[in-house]
């Protein structure tokens, strides 16, 4: 066998390198940052490369540590992975899905559908967590992100770049619209507006929606957000305005089946495109499950579909 280096060396190196600091890879392995830098010494002298360059209390990978990187951490996730399959005695395939909690249930549930329709035995494991997941930590085969930015050491997959739109209800529209569909006339307290929360900065408003439309508001301004209706998730948005608690600006892709069963109506052909497309994140290692595979396979042939 090939000589081997100390895997608690490459461990340090991997965590370093993926969180960038030696304090925060030793307040996730429960060591001193002391230690961490020494064990990225020990694999410096190993590999007799100099795997950082240290400027003070930052650091920054070099050429070679670039160049090993992708390679040690899908190492390390082989060696997790094969761990769990023995210590839970995995008899069946298990695939592990972390998705947004906008579009856990309207989006992703019925692809997942699709999936278990050619896995019938399959057994999945759905968690709704907001971004960032450690994919290798947690054991995850596969995450969905809104951006392509947050895990740049794994395999990115484009699914979709979504679009708002404005949508309601029909009751509604009958009650507080008009044959014009003229929203201008509408009352900015009846407005929806999705508050993506202080992460998130690229995600179009009302305001934008006004702007990019014919029908313009006093001031071009867009309703005013403190006097409407506000949620903090846009598939909420979405069953507000099923539920005719308003007119909001809905992503085609959670509207798309109560468009087409006419349980909400689309205002105006105008749209916005989201600020970064949805995209699927995979560990190298896993990218070549059947299941997986296939997953994406259903995940990119309906997005273009949406």
């Amino acid at each position: 066998m090939s000589r081997l280096p100390p895997l608690n060396a490459v461990k340090a190196f991997e965590v370093a390198a993926r969180v960038g600091g030696f304090a925060q890879a030793a307040a996730e392995l429960g060591v001193s940052a002391a230690a961490v830098s020494q064990q990225v010494r020990n694999l410096e002298e190993f590999l007799g490369k100099q795997l950082f360059v240290r400027t003070g209390n930052r650091i920054a990978l070099t050429d070679a540590g670039l160049a090993i990187y992708p390679q040690t951490a899908r190492a390390l996730n082989d060696i997790a992975a094969m761990t769990v399959r023995i210590v839970e005695g995995a008899l069946r395939m298990r695939l592990v899905v972390s998705v947004p909690a906008s579009l856990a249930e309207t989006w992703l549930a019925p692809k997942l559908a699709e999936l278990i329709e050619i896995f019938p035995q399959m057994a999945i494991d759905i968690r709704v967590e907001d971004d960032p997941v450690d994919l290798a930590r947690q054991d995850i085969d596969l995450r969905i992100s809104y951006g392509d930015y947050h895990y740049p050491g794994l395999r990115a997959v484009p699914l979709v770049h979504d679009e708002v739109l404005p949508v309601c209800a029909p009751e509604f529209w009958y009650k507080h619209g008009n044959h014009e569909f003229d929203l201008a006339s509408i009352h900015e307290s009846l407005f929806i507006h999705t508050n993506w929360g202080p992460n998130y900065a690229s995600h179009p408003t009302w305001r934008d929606w006004f702007a990019r439309s014919s029908s313009g508001v006093t001031g071009g301004t867009g309703p005013d957000p403190s006097r409407g209706r506000r949620v903090a998730l846009s598939s909420l948005a979405v069953a507000s305005a099923r539920l005719g608690l308003g007119v909001a600006l809905g992503q085609r892709v959670m509207a798309r089946a109560d468009l087409e069963a006419g349980r909400l109506i689309a205002l105006s052909p105008t749209s916005l495109k989201l600020g970064h497309p949805y995209c699927a994140f995979v560990p190298d290692a896993k990218a070549d499950r059947a299941d997986i595979r296939r997953l994406l396979a259903i995940l990119g042939n309906n997005a273009q579909n949406d």
